[in-house]
């Protein structure tokens, strides 16, 4: 994409400025959101859209922010759902990307409730061989929960992953792999699916 496309449009300003905070950039200005959402709607009016990213550190107009937040007010109601705004920050991915993202959460999510947990991780993810496991200095929760931090938001490890949190961290892969194939195939390789 043209530098000057980029300057020019507020959502690729936006999302080149999560990207450029690697994989975890989307996640945590998501995760920026639900902090700010007091009253748990899971939607931001403009003020609250504002402060968030100013909380989160990218740099964007008001008026910037002012547009991005009317592409995503698709109803028209002055506020913002998580969900939309994040499908929209999200920089596109094929068909094919998302359903294997979708495979590889559903085989790590045992329970099939929609978050990936210590516990889902036993007997699907193999700590044996992690050095810091085989010298005795971690334990296997260590070893989860650290394997966990890496797909959970950087501004708050809760150990739990959910499925937004996973296409999030995958979206940000994404980004710097042009050929659907070869991502199609790194994701069967690394889940084995």
């Amino acid at each position: 994409m043209a530098s000057d496309t980029k300057a020019t449009d507020p959502l690729e300003v936006l999302r080149q400025q999560c990207l450029a905070r690697g994989v975890a950039g989307i996640k945590g200005l998501a995760r920026t959101f639900r902090i700010m959402d007091d009253d748990g709607s899971k939607s931001l009016d403009l003020q609250e859209f504002i402060k968030g990213l100013e909380d989160y550190g990218v740099v964007v107009s008001r008026e910037e922010a002012r547009q991005i937040f009317t592409l995503c007010d698709k109803d028209g109601s002055g506020s913002i759902n998580f969900n939309e705004f994040l499908e929209n920050l999200r920089p596109p991915m094929s068909s094919a990307r998302i359903s294997v993202i979708g495979q590889a959460f559903k085989k790590l999510d045992r329970t099939g409730d929609g978050v990936v947990t210590v516990e889902d991780l036993r007997g699907v993810y193999n700590c044996s061989q992690h050095p810091k496991y085989k010298s005795g200095e971690w334990t296997e929760e260590q070893v989860f929960l650290t394997f966990l931090s890496s797909f959970d938001s950087p501004n708050d490890k809760d150990g739990k992953v959910t499925q937004e949190e996973f296409m999030n961290y995958y979206s940000g892969v994404s980004a710097s792999i042009d050929s659907d194939g070869y991502f199609v195939t790194m994701m069967q390789n690394a889940w084995k699916l």
